[in-house]
């Protein structure tokens, strides 16, 4: 009897032993790996690194940023991994793009330790003028500070003049339709739309019931509004603003490649999706993956992988304020979606700024917006075709013409709504924004959820 406690009690032993072996293993190469990390910070950087940062309580940030950075490195860009614990003001001063993979912990906090570079985003100024960002904030919906650390850290790096490469994006209990979105942006950045989709999709079959080509001649690529009906007894399901995650293909019965994304153009009252889908090719005339799949490989009839995302950022104001509307291209999808939902809330103080190049070919949905216009839907409706005089124009420029209008439409509580091309006019309409409205106000706004965008 006294052998077999002798047993137990070595056995016990020994397995505890090799407990704290295993742990004090993995401390130290976890040491060794941010010793390295930090050597490699300290070394010069390279015009064109990207910097991935994380802050981390549960060792999530951290895998993502590692996913983040596998992305781009697959697009060929240089990029160095750096816990934001080994950051400081004048490391980050020396990165021209920077995204940062961040949890926040408990009721708005940082993980234990970011607390240090939290403490010092109050006392530093970091001189960010020029550099680009974009932030993952990881949290839980169910508490009031939602993802609280991660939007201080987007307000501070904003405040210290850096740029965003494109708006925050949240992610709920590691929402995997969040992800995506983080994945759709590092494949644009990357420059690839083939990078493997980080987790195995699920699709419902769709149908291609029609696809109709809005501007022939146009100067620029052939524009579509396709209209995918849902599978025999599938649930019709979505809110203006939310997303169609399509899985391409580049023949119809080839296998899915990653997914692209399109903003709904429809509600569910119209029975179907519908998507504004410009064709594009590359420089070698290969057409696009997204659009070459849906503007010219499927044909009416045949079957669309689709997934809805919601897109909670973009949905309606759920009152009767006043709504400004911006656009440019095929960004008319989600707001016209948004005009629709407001159409039928009974909400008619909507103000439409769309741009694109010729009217004569690219007024989209032109006698629809015209009968909006007439029946009170729209209160006004601006359009600006950069081609059609000799000094291009575009719709920042017509916010800058009309600033008093536009404070004229904030002052009364307006929100303002921008969807359309990331490069270019979103930057634009941003910049113009700040001008008229004042960096802070227009920054305020955004916190308030009064400024909200869907750009790519």
């Amino acid at each position: 009897m006294a052998a077999t406690r002798l047993i137990a009690a070595a056995c016990v032993a020994g397995a505890w032993l090799l407990l704290c072996l295993w742990a004090w293993r993995r401390a130290r190469r976890h040491q060794m790996q941010q010793a390295l990390a930090l050597q490699a910070l300290q070394a010069p950087v390279p015009e064109d690194t990207l910097l991935v940062a994380y802050a981390t309580q549960t060792g999530y940030a951290e895998s993502l940023a590692a996913q983040t950075a596998e992305s781009l490195r697959a697009g060929g860009l240089a990029v160095r991994v750096a816990a934001l614990e080994q950051l400081d003001a004048q490391r980050l001063a020396t990165y021209r793009r920077m995204l940062f993979v961040v949890s926040t912990y408990g009721e708005g906090d940082p993980p234990d330790a970011a607390a240090a570079f939290a403490e010092q985003m109050q006392e530093t100024a970091a001189g960010l003028a020029g550099a680009h960002y974009a932030v993952l904030a990881l949290g839980d919906s169910e508490y009031a500070q939602f993802c609280g650390f991660g939007h201080r850290l987007d307000d501070w790096l904003h405040a210290q003049g850096a740029t965003p490469l494109f708006d925050l994006v949240e992610v709920d209990n590691g929402d995997p339709a969040a992800l995506r979105h983080w994945q759709h942006h590092l494949g644009l950045l990357a420059g690839r739309s083939d990078l493997p989709d980080w987790q195995v999709p699920v699709y419902e079959s769709w149908r291609l019931a029609a696809r109709e080509q809005l501007n022939p001649q146009s100067q620029g690529g052939p524009c579509y509004l396709l209209t995918l009906t849902p599978p025999t007894g599938g649930a019709c399901s979505w809110q203006a603003g939310d997303i169609a995650e399509i899985g391409p293909r580049r023949e119809a019965a080839g296998p899915l490649l990653a997914h692209r994304e399109y903003s709904i153009a429809s509600l569910p009252e119209d029975g179907a999706i519908q998507l504004l889908v410009r064709q594009m090719r590359g420089a070698d005339g290969a057409l696009g993956l997204g659009s070459g799949w849906l503007t010219q490989i499927a044909q009416p009839g045949d079957a669309i992988d689709l997934r809805v995302r919601v897109n909670r950022n973009f949905h309606a104001p759920p009152d009767g304020r006043p709504l400004l509307l911006v656009g440019n291209g095929t960004g008319l999808a989600g707001l016209r979606a948004l005009i629709k939902a407001r159409r039928a809330a009974g909400h008619p103080r909507n103000w439409l700024v769309f741009g694109e190049r010729n009217a004569a070919h690219d007024w989209f949905c032109r006698e629809e917006i015209e009968a909006w216009r007439n029946d009170g839907t729209l209160e006004r409706v601006d359009a600006v075709f950069s081609r059609d005089q000799a000094d291009r124009r575009y719709v920042q420029h017509h916010l800058r013409d009309h600033a008093e209008s536009v404070r004229a439409w904030v002052d009364a509580g307006a929100a303002i709504y921008v969807c359309g091309s990331l490069q270019g006019m979103a930057g634009g309409v941003d910049a113009a924004l700040q001008d008229i409205l004042g960096a802070a106000r227009l920054q305020a706004m955004q916190r308030d959820g009064r400024y909200r965008r869907d750009v790519y």
